[in-house]
């Protein structure tokens, strides 16, 4: 009886487990590309849920569905514009950024930046496709990084990316 319980709750686990991985995926969607939406960045932890992923949800009113790779002068840009991305903010879980890193970005800050002329690059694999919504899928390939096998998602080795606030 004892087995019986066991193996039942065991395959309970396995099939919630299942069912809670089927459902994570289903949400995260697609990339602007039409594929399934990669990783921006694991380290340091982006998207506005911190999982790592670029994805638009219900909640997240600023639009942080724009994986990019900040450079120095858009840190500064940003910065002036009232929205300091380089000073850590541990009440909300930010770690401040670093040229080189990988976050999601705003789409109305990239977009912002872009008719400034200082826009990151872009990850197209790791942007969330509703940001067409509000930016064309040709401008964001204009400041697309070239990709490659994983060279996407960006690891702890030179840096990761981070989120807008």
């Amino acid at each position: 009886m004892h087995l019986r319980i066991f193996l039942l709750t065991v395959a309970l686990t396995i099939s919630a487990t299942l069912s809670t991985s089927a459902s994570a995926q289903m949400k995260r969607g697609l990339n602007v590309l039409g594929t399934e939406l990669r990783v921006c960045s694991t380290s340091p932890l982006t998207g506005y849920m911190r999982d790592g992923f670029c994805s638009l949800g219900a909640s997240d009113f600023g639009k942080h569905g724009v994986c990019a790779e900040v450079t120095e002068e858009f840190l500064t840009y940003t910065k002036k514009r009232g929205n300091d991305l380089s000073t850590p903010a541990p009440h909300y879980n930010f770690p401040g950024l670093k040229p080189g890193d990988r976050w999601c970005l705003c789409v109305s800050r990239w977009k912002e930046a872009a008719d400034a002329g200082v826009a990151p690059k872009v990850v197209l694999s790791a942007t969330d496709e509703k940001v067409l919504k509000w930016v064309e899928l040709e401008e964001l390939k204009e400041h697309a990084i070239a990709e490659g096998g994983d060279a996407e998602a960006k690891q702890g080795e030179e840096g990761g990316a981070k989120e807008d606030m």
